[in-house]
């Protein structure tokens, strides 16, 4: 069991935060690892499409592999306070790119050596060495947010605010204690402490410090601390009702992320033109053509010249998925 100590001073402080750092790792992860999520399925290939860009894979090496859990807790920045929620991976991203090159390597050298089963990949260590991971870094999470789940983003936030209404409510009624207790069956309140059923004993003083209840729905089903930056104690669990309502054989956001992609693709039967698309759906070319690029790269549209226009063409694969969709 691991115990986390806290005082008065922790517990005040205690607030709820959606992380869209942390939600982008964990499809990030199951991109890479050819995993599935247990509602939304698998990433998809647009999240495959993204892992080309050298700093998304350089995100991607930096995450947990075959059974190992430790993942830098500089790549899912302790959330912030903005209270409209519109800036918080903005924050996030700009934490990443402020991490300081001695945490770096802490995290990155020490800490996966102590936690991992296989060594850190040259390359990565040569980035690190560098100073210039941390732009990396943050430029990686930014594209792969963009290519993957900034369209799906309400849903998913849909979600985690409904959460965190719901843990607002219990700690308005019980108490923190009480609601800390309700999280997670793993997840136990104390009274001095909060303990996290694992399968090793130990210790940790968090206290004075803001304590961040985190509601996950990519991360599910995992519960995970984050407590190795200073000052910082986040606490991930699985947000309520994730799936509620949602046709499981759809996959959703798992085959093409967004309601613009997925409308695209369905007026894609017919070879068409930004323009064209642009008109027929209400967007401006610019957005239509950021999004026809992103199909492109993930094999979903093809594009050909016929004089002056590029037309695009949903793919068999495209249509198979729109398909299964509608079953």
């Amino acid at each position: 069991m691991l115990t986390l100590r806290v005082d008065a001073d922790t517990v005040s402080r205690t607030r709820l935060s959606p992380s869209p750092a942390s939600e982008s790792m964990a499809w990030l992860k199951l991109a890479a690892a050819s995993g599935c999520h247990p509602v939304f399925g698998d990433p998809g290939p647009l999240a495959r499409a993204s892992l080309a860009h050298p700093d998304v894979a350089l995100l991607a090496d930096l995450l947990p592999q075959n059974g190992d859990t430790y993942t830098p807790d500089m790549l899912t920045p302790q959330p912030g306070t903005d209270a409209q929620r519109r800036d918080l991976l903005d924050e996030q991203i700009a934490q990443i790119e402020a991490t300081a090159q001695d945490d770096l390597e802490t995290q990155v050298f020490t800490y996966t050596r102590t936690h991992w089963s296989r060594p850190l990949p040259a390359t990565t260590r040569r980035i690190a060495e560098s100073g210039r991971m941390q732009r990396r870094l943050a430029n990686g999470l930014a594209r792969f947010w963009r290519d993957t789940l900034a369209d799906g983003w309400p849903e998913l936030r849909s979600i985690i605010d409904q959460d965190i209404a719901h843990r607002a409510t219990a700690i308005a009624t019980h108490g923190v204690g009480r609601a800390l207790g309700a999280l997670h069956p793993d997840i136990e309140w104390a009274g001095d402490a909060v303990t996290l059923a694992t399968s090793w004993d130990g210790e940790i003083d968090v206290t004075g410090r803001d304590l961040v209840l985190a509601p996950g729905v990519l991360t599910r089903p995992d519960v995970v601390i984050q407590v190795d930056v200073p000052g910082q104690f986040v606490l991930y669990y699985p947000a309520q009702r994730i799936g509620a309502g949602r046709d499981r054989r759809s996959g959703g956001i798992a085959q093409v992320v967004g309601n613009v992609r997925a409308t695209l693709l369905a007026d894609l039967e017919a070879a068409r033109s930004t323009a064209e698309l642009a008109t027929r759906i209400g967007y401006t070319p610019g957005t239509v053509s950021y999004h026809l690029s992103a199909l492109h790269r993930a094999r979903l549209v093809t594009k050909v010249r016929d004089g002056r226009f590029v037309l695009y063409q949903r793919t068999a694969q495209a249509a198979r998925l729109l398909e299964e969709a509608r079953d």
